[in-house]
């Protein structure tokens, strides 16, 4: 707990050439703190910049977060245990750097949490389930069934990096899967680990890749990091063992 007896909830922003949205983001999350903040809630905000190559660690700074620069780009997973390291908070919220004014509705995941309602909290974007409009699905489907097959836990939202989680939850899931398959090894292990996860749709948003070289480049490297993720937690393997009932 914090010093004045109240909750600290930190606050994790990786963020990587984020320059045009991070200031944005942290504003957002700051002003829509529920009052009163005295000694019922208090918070830290660290955004970590991965080795950027703009003004994203200027930007975050002037908007009041303190920045944890890391000196080259080695991928979300390692920003965020860059971030983990350095939050001292009861409470993570992890949030993308380009969610932009919406980033005040992260709040409700961290209610969620306070409230008892489960141990890590997982966002929806927009209210909507599904993939990305500017995708066609695949990384989220090869998640969603991976995380199935597992699990037994039918994700909505597996992919989605706005999150809020307890001390609990965190010791529970680390270290964290590399680059984008941070998130579903995250669900794999809090499940395993018997955590309440509690997705919920809210009006968050933030820049989709697009249908370009580019963005199927992103898509391609998110799919196998999220491949990556299920393979080492034994899928495919393990779930067809237990089908056909092998024990070890």
């Amino acid at each position: 707990m914090s010093g004045g007896g109240g909750c600290l909830v930190s606050i994790v922003i990786p963020a990587f050439n984020e320059e045009a949205t991070v200031g944005r983001t942290v504003t957002a999350v700051h002003l829509a703190r529920p009052e009163p903040p005295g000694d019922d809630l208090e918070t830290e905000l660290l955004v970590v910049d991965d080795g950027s190559q703009d003004g994203t660690s200027r930007e975050a700074w002037l908007a009041g977060a303190s920045v944890i620069r890391l000196p080259t780009n080695g991928g979300k997973a390692r920003a965020l245990e860059a971030g983990f390291r350095a939050a001292s908070g009861d409470l993570v919220l992890c949030l993308d750097a380009d969610l932009g004014d919406s980033a005040g509705e992260a709040w409700k995941l961290v209610d969620q949490v306070l409230s008892g309602a489960g141990d890590l909290v997982v966002a929806g974007l927009d209210g909507r389930q599904g993939a990305p409009s500017g995708g066609f699905g695949l990384a989220t489907a090869l998640a969603r069934t991976g995380i199935r097959d597992l699990t037994g836990f039918r994700a909505g939202y597996p992919l989605s990096g706005q999150r809020a989680l307890s001390r609990r939850v965190l010791r529970a899931v680390l270290p964290l899967s590399s680059g984008w398959g941070a998130e579903v090894g995250m669900t794999v292990d809090a499940i395993w680990a018997g955590l309440r996860l509690v997705e919920t749709p809210t009006g968050m948003n933030h820049r989709y890749t697009g249908r370009d070289w580019h963005g199927f480049a992103h898509r391609g490297r998110q799919c196998h990091d999220v491949a990556w993720a299920l393979w080492s937690r034994g899928w495919p393997v393990s779930p067809w063992l237990r089908a056909t009932g092998w024990r070890s």
